[in-house]
């Protein structure tokens, strides 16, 4: 049973792509930071470090999730989780430029599933650089918000994937590119410190095992988003011109990731492998 609510208010903000925020996001990446310089193209996808909310502290959510650049609607679900990203991009932003983004809330769907009632929310991002009047990355993202309820309800306590997840066709060949990523404590800070992101459960780690049900922190999925791409552009030598990506299963903190990249011919598919070869984040970038 579900039902669907439409809001097609647009909501706009505007930031500066600094040149520190693009080189401590490639030095979380373990690229040489001082390689980019004022002017040059900013690597496609790193425009999640922009447009990041300032959200009061007495308005974050009670998870620590902050303001997604519209405002949601207060549906009696306070847990918010992505779902997935697609982006297109047709153009590139310079460092340095100057942006703006406009925000529109879609489509919001309300189910109900193993864990209890659900919403997905759609949210969809144009991004502008001054001067300029076509957008140069258009962005959709899911969102998933949950029922509060108690930690054995969460989807992810036994590593079950979540209710707007599918599982993944296995790969009919091995991998173009690998790489092993393990994300510590540490890079789930550093990459919430780049992105102003204060949801708990990728620091908190009582509130993640107690309030949230998990094991341990919990991995952001733009971080192998981030790793992925930069594994996309060593093999297939150019930026992508879309990616698509879907959190398929949680990943923890201090769990081994493998990353992998397959030219499939009309796009690549991009994807994270936990330690028991579980397909945690999934993607495909052309």
């Amino acid at each position: 049973m579900s039902s669907t609510s439409q809001n097609s208010a647009t909501e706009s903000a505007d930031d500066v792509c600094t040149l520190p925020l693009a080189r401590r996001l490639a030095a979380m990446l373990d690229r040489d930071p001082f390689a980019l310089r004022e002017g040059d193209p900013l690597p496609r996808g790193w425009h999640v470090m922009l447009f990041n909310a300032p959200t009061p502290q007495s308005q974050l959510r009670a998870d620590g999730s902050a303001g997604l650049g519209v405002h949601l609607p207060d549906i009696g679900l306070p847990k918010l989780m992505m779902g997935g990203r697609q982006c297109q991009f047709d153009g590139d932003i310079p460092i340095g430029a100057r942006v703006r983004r406009e925000t529109r809330q879609g489509e919001v769907q309300i189910k109900r599933g193993r864990s209890g009632r659900f919403a997905l929310v759609k949210v969809a991002h144009r991004i502008f650089v001054e001067g300029q009047h076509a957008p140069v990355v258009v962005e959709n993202t899911d969102y998933l918000l949950r029922e509060a309820g108690n930690a054995d309800a969460a989807p992810a306590s036994s590593g079950a994937r979540g209710p707007a997840s599918e599982s993944m066709p296995a790969p009919v060949r091995a991998p173009n590119a690998t790489r092993m990523l393990l994300p510590d404590a540490r890079l789930l800070f550093r990459y919430s410190a780049i992105t102003d992101n204060p949801h708990r459960i990728h620091y908190d780690q009582s509130y993640a095992k107690d309030a949230e049900g998990y094991p341990a922190l919990v991995v952001n999925g733009s971080i192998p988003a981030m790793f992925l791409l930069d594994l996309f552009r060593s093999a297939a030598g150019r930026e992508p011109a879309t990616f698509t990506s879907r959190n398929v299963a949680p990943m923890f903190s201090g769990r081994l990731l493998q990353l992998n990249a397959l030219d499939e011919g009309a796009s690549w598919r991009l994807w994270a492998e936990n330690d028991q070869i579980q397909t945690c984040f999934d993607a495909r970038a052309t």
